[in-house]
């Protein structure tokens, strides 16, 4: 293709390891190219700080590049520039390259010719982001011929499924997210007193009816604890806290090994229809649980269960002086990233002055902030008792929020210490322990509300009609 004399070049960064640079910067910086080589980088770091000074649209990279992970190629896209790895290997190498967000992945013996035209384009913005499909020798898109190690390919879900994502967040002060968060999980799973989680622990599984929200059906679910300040779901449940799943699923995602497969491993069932991914025991590891590879961990969990339900920290600022000059983590980057993919954000406050009080700055940074601001809103309030609120504490609370905070439809939920203590102790669920009380009705009519203001989850269900679950891994 003939450019126009006035059509400036293209600027393009060059990381390829061995003798191959060479070759590329020669084919790249022949005459009528139309690219121009900005940089010719002996690492990642030097990629990624050339990359941050804006010197180039588009990189060249080998495959084998060490430290290339998802968060890297987020860093080249957010400072816009496109990126064209160079692969030889297995199909599986280019589906990792893929997974981790690289935009073509071109074999190692593309002609010279196919190379510069592929990497002008993506340069000036015109590319597929695929890869030239019939390019000689280009691995075929989406498709692999093995898995790394030998393992034999995880095979395509049986179903398609596009589940629903809901953050619980409220503002700092401890005003129940993970209460609401387990137990609002509990019964979109139909939890009952037959379907819990102390019976999955004996090892009896009933399949019969539930005696959760009535008009409701069981659906899969998915608990996910993404505080990376006070993580306590698995201490809720009774679980043993031996390894984080959200840190395994988070690092595989970075490395482009996770899969549908992969996720249930990591998040067991507890109960019927009920998986859990642990978080991190210790705040001091949440540069382990970066917004980009979350991102692809709640898209898994999209596809593995109906509702995944986020417990989200109390953190919504977004560093922009660490982050101005640097590549440095967002201490908040988990939560940040579960609101942007919500469906719905439950926004969970205190019915105390104090709670109150903050729940209402915290509706207001939610607001300023733009974190999930395409998302459906539901504002509850917590532990309304009249101890706390006056005589009529559901009334004071409406009115105070309603006031102040501008919220007209509040969802309450009554203080019960003794059955939450009772359930916290036991390990278990309001579903399971306290049927009857009623926090835990209140709590089954958020789970309708929910399912209702959201509809229903579409699947499609495999051939002959019958709908298949993601197996349980053998013990």
């Amino acid at each position: 293709m003939t450019l126009e004399p006035t059509t400036p070049p293209a600027s393009v960064l060059c990381a390829v390891r061995g003798d191959g640079e060479t070759v590329v910067v020669t084919a790249l910086t022949r005459p009528g190219s139309g690219v121009a080589v900005a940089r010719r980088c002996a690492d990642l770091t030097e990629l990624l700080a050339a990359a941050g000074a804006g010197a180039g649209t588009a990189a060249v990279i080998s495959a084998d590049l060490p430290g290339l992970d998802r968060e890297a190629v987020a860093h080249l896209h957010e400072h816009g520039v496109r990126v064209v790895a160079l692969a030889d290997g297995p199909g599986w190498l280019a589906d990792r390259l893929r997974a981790i967000g690289i935009d073509v992945v071109l074999d190692e013996g593309t002609p010279t010719s196919v190379l510069v035209e592929t990497v002008r384009d993506e340069a000036r913005g015109r590319g597929s982001g695929t890869g030239p499909a019939d390019a000689p020798g280009a691995p075929p898109a989406g498709r692999g011929s093995g898995r790394p190690g030998g393992a034999p390919p995880v095979p395509a879900p049986v179903e398609t499924r596009r589940g629903r994502v809901l953050a619980v967040w409220g503002p700092t002060g401890a005003p129940g997210r993970t209460t609401v968060a387990v137990h609002l999980a509990a019964e979109l799973a139909g939890l009952g007193p037959e379907r819990g989680i102390g019976r999955r622990r004996r090892g009896r599984r009933r399949n019969g009816p539930s005696s959760g929200t009535e008009g409701s059906r069981p659906q899969d679910v998915l608990l996910v604890d993404a505080d990376t300040y006070a993580g306590s779901v698995a201490q809720h449940l009774g679980l043993l806290d031996e390894s984080s799943g959200i840190a395994a699923a988070a690092r595989s995602a970075s490395h482009g090994t996770l899969d549908l497969a992969g996720l249930a491993r990591l998040a067991p069932e507890v109960a019927p229809r009920l998986r859990v991914l642990t978080g991190i025991a210790r705040a001091a590891r949440w540069p382990e649980l970066p917004g980009s590879s979350l991102d692809v961990v709640w898209e898994h969990g999209r596809a593995l269960a109906d509702w995944t339900v986020i417990d989200c920290g109390f953190g919504i600022e977004q560093d922009e002086l660490l982050t101005y000059d640097t590549r440095a983590p967002q201490r908040n980057g988990a939560t940040l990233s579960a609101l942007a993919a919500a469906d719905a954000v439950l926004v969970v406050g205190g019915a105390d002055a104090i709670g109150i009080q903050r729940l209402v700055r915290g509706l207001a940074e939610l607001a300023d902030s733009g974190a999930g601001a395409g998302a459906h809103r539901i504002v509850v309030a917590n532990r309304v008792r009249a101890s706390a609120a006056g005589p009529r504490p559901e009334v004071a609370v409406r009115d105070a929020l309603g006031r102040y905070g501008g919220v007209v439809d509040l969802h309450v939920l009554p203080d019960d210490r003794a059955s939450l203590d009772a359930t916290l102790l036991a390990g278990r669920t309001l579903a399971e322990l306290a049927p009857e009380a009623a926090v835990r009705h209140a709590v089954a009519a958020l789970a309708q509300r929910v399912r209702t203001e959201l509809g229903t989850v579409p699947v499609a269900p495999a051939a002959g009609g019958s709908r298949e679950r993601v197996p349980e891994p053998a013990h």
